[in-house]
């Protein structure tokens, strides 16, 4: 796990690498400046002249400038590498959940993904700049004092064999007790930032259906679960503190004792004041060094959960990879499913698609209709290799869908969700998805298609006009018919729409369905819809229940010939006659 953090140090190795190095030199001067005190004050004891209190005074100016100086540099480029460090991080693990397949996804929620990018990635970069500054200062600090303090106390330095044992035993035991406290703290934020999620984006039917204090309530209970969970760890953690003091009470009493004790016995030929007084201060800066290990110790025990969640991401495999030598370039647009069947869970006990067998012409239109559950989706979704077949194989242009690289494949198969996604910025820019480098007048042109240019010019602004994130200020139908249009700019040889026209009415879907039958005759379109005139001109219609294609053909067969079909249409057919 350490050696997969620290990939991302990269172009920020140099300030890593000079953070200790510094900090090297912040210690050595700064534990110097006892010794060097010790010595003025037994000089100022024994009478000496001026002149040698100038010498030991500049002395110790110039060994505090040096330490105050090594100090600042080190700081600095602690926080540059940190956040050099945490930049990196967020960029590998943003890169990595690009890279996911759609089953990766569905193994990590979209609100733990969000958490491991912010609030886990920020404990670790904190835990990074403690690691190479103050966990590089603490243990040379009580080295270092510790050494001198055996080189100026003798037997006194003793002391410090009783406390630090007992601190070790103490941290030990809230390490092994706070570690699977702060896993389940870690799942519980998850929850809760997935309730923030849902409410934000389901904001408007919570408002619709006067749910705020439920909401509320809902989102009040996560976090008084997340509150307790930590108010247990943290009361742990405070065993530290009491722990950390009676450790420096220890040595404030102890070294006092032994050292004046041995100065009275000795009548100071043994050890003088200077002694004392630079013994007391070592023993401050040890225990100063052991009190920042147990913060280190705590802020690593926080963030070695998190480490854990950020390397379980960049562990986990892509499902879907390209071939050695991928196929480059789709022929045509048609479709073979042989022998299909597909589970997106290997352990589930039925196939959500089972035993399909379909042959579609490039150029062709398909019609898709079947009820809720129908595993509508999941067909066309195996098209542009979302997921991989279980059984059997698709193919694209007389080609496995498997042997394709993968970004050729799917910027060949243009897909228009009914819940759509537009993005925050203008127009034009949402539109050049499907073609960054798309002239304005091939804007134009698609948008012309899709039935979206004349709602789009009546706007002040145009194709300049700023879409919030999300598309809130359009419409639905509006809003479906830019999304269409984006995916036009893509020129794909397969064209599909998930009930991509759902929200627009009956008389633009038409004239939508007639612009690509006289406009785009060379590409497969493959057209999912709960209303029967949006497919019956359909080349070829697929009927499908339970995970089966269980009828195909055109309107008219399948009027005469499929009992489904039939009920669907006539209950259609007379719902419009009602109507009128």
């Amino acid at each position: 796990m350490f050696k997969k953090l620290l990939r991302c140090v990269r172009e920020n190795k140099r300030d890593t690498i000079l953070t200790p190095l510094f900090m090297v030199g912040e210690v050595g001067l700064e534990c110097t400046l006892p010794m060097i005190t010790g010595m003025l004050i037994d000089a100022i004891k024994a009478g000496t002249d001026m002149n040698l209190i100038l010498r030991y005074g500049l002395m110790l100016v110039l060994m505090a400038m040096g330490s105050m100086s090594c100090g600042i540099l080190s700081g600095w480029f602690a926080a540059s590498a940190g956040a050099g460090f945490a930049k990196n991080l967020r960029h590998d693990l943003f890169a990595k959940v690009q890279s996911f397949s759609f089953s990766n996804i569905d193994k990590f929620s979209t609100s733990s993904l969000v958490t491991r990018l912010t609030t886990d990635v920020t404990n670790v970069q904190m835990a990074f700049m403690m690691i190479i500054r103050t966990a590089v200062r603490s243990p040379l600090m009580l080295v270092f004092a510790i050494i001198m303090s055996i080189r100026m106390g003798g037997s006194v330095a003793l002391v410090f064999l009783v406390t630090v044992p007992i601190l070790g035993f103490g941290l030990f035991y809230i390490a092994k007790k706070a570690m699977p406290m702060f896993k389940a703290v870690f799942k519980k934020y998850d929850r809760l930032n997935n309730s923030v999620q849902e409410n934000v984006k389901g904001m408007r039917v919570v408002k619709s259906f006067v749910r705020e204090d439920y909401e509320q309530k809902k989102f009040a209970d996560a976090s008084e679960d997340v509150r307790n969970d930590f108010t247990r760890v943290e009361k742990l953690l405070a065993i530290n503190n009491p722990l950390m003091l009676l450790a420096m009470y220890i040595c404030m009493i102890l070294i006092p004792l032994l050292t004046a004790r041995i100065i009275i016995r000795s009548g100071g030929t043994t050890m003088d004041v200077g002694a004392l007084s630079t013994l007391i201060t070592y023993s401050m800066q040890i225990l100063m060094s052991l009190m920042m290990l147990s913060m280190i110790f705590v802020m690593i025990t926080i963030s070695g959960e998190a480490a854990r969640r950020i390397v379980e991401v960049l562990d986990t495999e892509p499902t879907l990879r390209n071939p050695a030598e991928p196929v480059t370039e789709v022929a045509d647009g048609s479709v073979d499913f042989e022998n299909v069947s597909f589970k997106y869970n290997p352990d589930a006990a039925a196939c959500a698609l089972a035993d399909v067998n379909l042959h579609i012409p490039s150029g062709a239109t398909v019609g898709i209709l079947g009820g809720t559950g129908s595993a509508k989706t999941t067909l066309i979704q195996l098209i542009s290799r979302l997921y991989d077949v279980t059984t059997g194989s698709v193919k694209v242009g007389g080609v496995d869908v498997r042997d394709y690289d993968m970004e050729v494949l799917r910027n060949k198969v243009a897909v228009v969700l009914q819940k759509n996604v537009l993005f925050s910025g203008t127009v034009a820019e949402n539109l050049r998805w499907g073609d960054p480098n798309a002239t304005d007048e091939e804007l134009v042109h698609a948008c012309r298609l899709a039935q979206a240019h004349d709602f789009i010019v009546a706007h002040p602004d145009g194709y300049d006009r700023f879409i919030e994130q999300g598309g809130a200020n359009v419409s639905g139908g509006q809003k479906q018919r830019l999304c269409i249009a984006r995916a036009l700019l893509k020129k794909p040889k397969i064209l599909i729409l998930d009930d991509s026209t759902s929200a627009v009415d009956t008389q633009t879907d038409a004239r939508i369905r007639r612009a690509f039958r006289e406009e785009l005759p060379n590409i497969t379109k493959l057209i999912i819809a709960q209303r029967v005139a949006s497919v019956q001109d359909a080349d070829i219609i697929l009927v499908m229940d339970n995970g089966r294609v269980v009828a195909q053909g055109t309107h008219e067969e399948l009027l005469a010939t499929n009992a489904i079909y039939r009920e669907v249409y006539t209950s259609q057919t007379k719902g419009g006659e009602d109507n009128g």
